[in-house]
């Protein structure tokens, strides 16, 4: 028992804070000057460049930090847990995607309204995560055998995505958005991308509202899921944490990249479900046989890459028959 070992001093996690804090700034003072409208597949494909430019770029100044003030082995080491780690959480940030296109597609939500939702459902997942991480760290720091529960947990988690990823959940008996239904005054239509509007002094709260709250619960559910399944790549808190942030910030623009593709990548949700399954035994088996980050990468790749190029063929295919 005790702290887990982190390369991350202080500035390091200071200096982090604050470029998240100044690209989130930047994002929203962007999306508040151009009002409500539509994301370009131009715009949605330079931003989600310019977040992968990013993370790369901070993988190499972590390498060139680390290799300075702790020698080669530990950077490399580190830099390899990194990269697998942001692999992993964009993987199963794909399921992410998933249920956006389903909830606007559900509550029609017009295009033009959608990215205003998915800056706060960004927001809500960074803070999400941090909460989530420094929950997980103390506790694999303080009882070791809470990596069996996480792992146990993964291993469940796949099998039922992978038996139910052709099933279509249905909002109508989502308890939450009947509660909600049951309990918030609700306007019949969108008003503008607002969340509420004030009618003779009485305020009303628009299905906008209804997205963002949805969006935020399946952010916790997949926090729940995807931080456990970090801590089977690196226990450092340093690396989880930015990897994971790393892999949110793009989130946004990577929807509006492949949200019309959605229904192309529909063998997806196996990789995903394989992928959690790969996890879950790496961290059930790890005090017996500790599978390489290297290994790890690649599975991930290999798994990912495989289930999108079957998706594709298989889609040619039925359009070919179409």
């Amino acid at each position: 028992m005790g702290e887990l070992q982190s390369i991350g001093t202080w500035w390091m996690w200071a200096g982090f804070g604050i470029f998240v804090l100044t690209m989130l700034a930047v994002d929203m003072f962007l999306l508040g000057r151009h009002g409500a409208q539509r994301v370009t597949l131009r715009e949605a494909l330079a931003w989600s460049l310019v977040w992968f430019t990013m993370a790369m770029l901070f993988g190499a100044a972590l390498w060139a930090w680390l290799e300075h003030s702790a020698g080669r082995e530990v950077a490399d080491t580190k830099v390899m847990e990194y990269l697998t780690g942001y692999l992993l959480e964009k993987t199963l940030a794909m399921d992410n995607i998933f249920v956006f296109v389903m909830l606007f597609s559900y509550f029609a939500v017009p295009l033009e309204y959608q990215k205003r939702v998915l800056v706060y459902g960004v927001l809500g997942a960074i803070v999400m995560r941090a909460v989530m991480i420094l929950l997980g760290a103390w506790l694999i720091a303080q009882f070791h055998w809470v990596l069996y529960v996480f792992g146990l947990f993964l291993l469940v988690t796949g099998i039922k995505m992978f038996l139910f990823a052709e099933h279509e959940p249905d909002l109508n008996k989502n308890p939450l958005l009947r509660w909600l239904r049951n309990h918030v005054r609700l306007t019949d239509g969108y008003h503008g991308d607002k969340f509420w509007i004030y009618q003779q002094g009485v305020r009303y709260f628009t299905p906008l509202f209804l997205v963002l709250v949805l969006i935020e619960a399946s952010d916790l559910i997949f926090a729940v899921d995807s931080i456990p399944a970090i801590f089977a790549v690196t226990q450092d808190p340093f690396i989880v944490f930015t990897s994971n942030i790393f892999a949110i910030l793009g989130l946004r623009a990577l929807y509006f990249l492949l949200a019309d593709m959605a229904e192309r990548f529909h063998l997806l949700k196996y990789g995903l479900a394989v992928v959690l399954m790969f996890v879950g035994t790496k961290m059930l088996i790890v005090d017996w046989f500790k599978i390489p980050v290297a290994v790890s990468l690649g599975v991930i790749i290999a798994v990912l890459g495989t289930s999108m190029m079957l998706s594709l063929l298989a889609t040619r295919h039925s359009d070919e028959k179409g």
